[in-house]
């Protein structure tokens, strides 16, 4: 909000523009949020729906159905604590495993659709248009925290679906985020420079490796998705999103994969900066 009124402050109304579009994205997490909550038997009243409308409809998720008395077990308990909410998936302690499940997913869908093009244009802003923009500056670097904070989250979730493993400490999850940070912090710099050097030849390079990403995911069998059309509609989306980083979608060891993901990653930019 800061950066618009700072784009119709100073009448830029180019920037001001794209900065709003970077908003729309946002509601497909949010309209997934409703139907998902009419899914679950909660009929959206007026109330949930104007949340919802104000893309507060994640932080009514969080605050309302996860942040409650008595459901904060002690660190060494931890365990045992989720090896319960495994457990009863059938009664309430499931049910807000399953809750949480929702709103790591529906965080890490909005964060890719919304704050993910928004820190590519505040990058861009203070990279190549003005450098000493202090707005744009905080905006992008907020916009990385929280992106880094969606996956960090995401990947806390897979980790807790696993039986016997522990809530990981707090020294673990900064570890965590400030690994996302700073990975996606060098890739999007780097996008943003060739940007700003070879203006729209970044699309093809972009679209290069959203090929070659989507084609090692179907190469894959990826099966999160059952139907064919929805399993190759899964995979060139999640391709667009390994231009940017990792996502895990699969069971079991991940070392081969991030691995390969790594060398193409470094061999794309390699090859960017020799053309």
């Amino acid at each position: 909000l800061c950066a618009i009124i700072h784009y119709l402050v100073r009448g830029q109304l180019g920037w001001f523009g794209l900065t709003i579009a970077c908003l729309v994205p946002g509601y497909a997490a949010q309209l997934l949020s409703i139907l998902w909550f009419r899914a679950d038997g909660r009929a959206p009243g007026c109330w949930l729906l104007a949340l919802h409308l104000l893309q507060l409809g994640l932080w009514k998720r969080t605050r309302v159905h996860l942040l409650k008395p008595g459901w904060a077990p002690c660190h060494r308990d931890s365990c045992r604590y989720w090896d319960v909410l495994r457990a009863e998936k059938g009664g309430a302690a499931g049910e807000v495993l399953a809750q949480l499940g929702d709103v790591c997913v529906l965080r890490l869908l909005e964060a890719l659709l919304q704050t993910l093009p928004h820190l590519l244009l505040q990058a861009y802003v203070v990279v190549a248009v003005d450098p000493a923009g202090f707005i744009p500056g905080v905006s992008a670097g907020l916009s990385l925290l929280s992106l880094a904070w969606a996956l960090v989250s995401y990947s806390h979730f897979t980790c807790l679906l696993k039986p016997g493993h522990l809530s990981p400490p707090a020294a673990v999850i900064l570890c965590l985020l400030l690994w996302r940070t700073g990975m996606l912090g060098t890739r999007v710099l780097a996008l943003v420079l060739f940007a700003r050097l070879y203006s729209f030849w970044v699309f093809a390079v972009a679209g290069v490796h959203w090929l070659l990403m989507s084609f090692w995911l179907g190469a894959q069998q990826t099966d999160i998705v059952a139907q064919p059309c929805r399993w190759r509609l899964f995979n060139c989306l999640l391709g667009a999103v390994y231009i940017f980083c990792y996502i895990n979608v699969r069971p079991g060891p991940s070392r081969t994969r991030v691995v390969v993901f790594y060398a193409v990653s470094t061999w794309n930019v390699l090859y960017s900066t020799w053309i």
